[in-house]
């Protein structure tokens, strides 16, 4: 299903669809901050963890901060961080795809 939009209400994300209709809430604690969204994956920052969820909240996969560098954003089904002077490219299971000098 796709997201089209995720937004914080008191200490819940909810997540919507293409046609603006509610998917989900989910507890901003359990999770941490937003990052960006894919197109079917939402990626939230929580201590030293990234990691990416469904629309349904349930997590996909995860990686280290220190290991994958600066979040720079989501999209499509791409997840884009500057590391040093790379820009690596993940795919939302953290799988790398590519990466240049950047």
């Amino acid at each position: 299903m796709a997201i089209s939009d995720v937004q914080l209400k008191g200490s819940w994300y909810t997540v919507f669809d293409g046609s603006g209709k509610k998917i989900k809430d989910i507890l901003a604690s359990s999770v941490g901050d937003l990052c960006g969204i894919g197109s079917d994956f939402i990626v939230f920052v929580k201590g030293s963890w990234i990691s990416s969820y469904d629309e349904t909240g349930r997590k996909i996969s995860d990686g280290l901060v220190s290991s994958l560098g600066d979040f720079r954003n989501a999209s499509g089904s791409t997840i884009l961080f500057k590391k040093g002077s790379w820009i690596v490219t993940y795919d939302k299971n953290f799988k790398k795809l590519s990466e240049r000098l950047g």
